[in-house]
């Protein structure tokens, strides 16, 4: 295989990677709005919430961006192709991280939150400065976890015509005729990413602090 080839991949991976990155970072704020209305309390927020996870942790990914992809032109939003697949693997992953977060928000421990009251923070104040990030640091591997999988998982996008490391691997191919070279240097490719999201992750959490008992 060629450095052309190696060239043209390597390239497209950075779509893998931006295309990414994005739609886990707005996933993460969205996860944060899920998790709090799920531990609100209030019927009227926990109820929209476990629906929304329910239907995105139900529903197959590709199966989602198919419908995300022809639905936005239907209610008049004629967005580039590459809006559709960040908006449905935000929403996907935001069901995810929503559910390792009440997890994480459901583990702080409760003297914290009573020594905050205790000093005046408002419930808004304490979840933000409190249990944001106890949560975040208790439920920090799961959510690197959660990275890797949208990474991989990115290769679906290609469905609504996002020319990423996989879909660029199958025009290549096919053109080409080096299928097992193509893909086994896009798998390649993958596993370093990968390799250094996880190794990444573990430095971050070993400099996260400790969480207070």
């Amino acid at each position: 295989m060629s450095f052309k080839l190696f060239e043209l991949l390597l390239k497209a991976s950075f779509y893998t990677i931006g295309i990414s990155l994005v739609s886990i970072l707005i996933g993460f704020a969205i996860a944060i709005l899920l998790s709090g209305m799920l531990l609100s309390g209030r019927p009227a927020l926990a109820v929209p919430a476990r629906i929304f996870i329910s239907f995105f942790r139900g529903v197959p990914l590709l199966v989602q961006l198919l419908l995300i992809y022809n639905l936005l032109p239907v209610i008049g939003l004629n967005v580039p192709s590459i809006v559709a697949a960040i908006i449905g693997l935000s929403l996907c992953t935001a069901a995810y991280q929503a559910e390792n977060l009440r997890g994480g928000f459901a583990s702080v421990p409760r003297g914290l939150i009573e020594s905050a009251e205790m000093v005046g923070l408002t419930p808004s104040q304490a979840f933000r400065r409190i249990k944001v990030p106890i949560a975040l640091r208790l439920t920090f591997p799961a959510l690197v976890n959660e990275a890797i999988l949208i990474l991989k998982a990115s290769s679906l996008v290609s469905v609504v015509g996002i020319v990423e490391l996989t879909r660029m691997a199958q025009d290549l191919a096919g053109s080409t005729f080096l299928p097992l070279q193509l893909f086994a240097c896009a798998g390649l490719i993958y596993l370093v990413i990968n390799w250094v999201v996880a190794r990444t992750g573990g430095l971050i959490e070993r400099s996260l602090p400790g969480v207070p008992r």
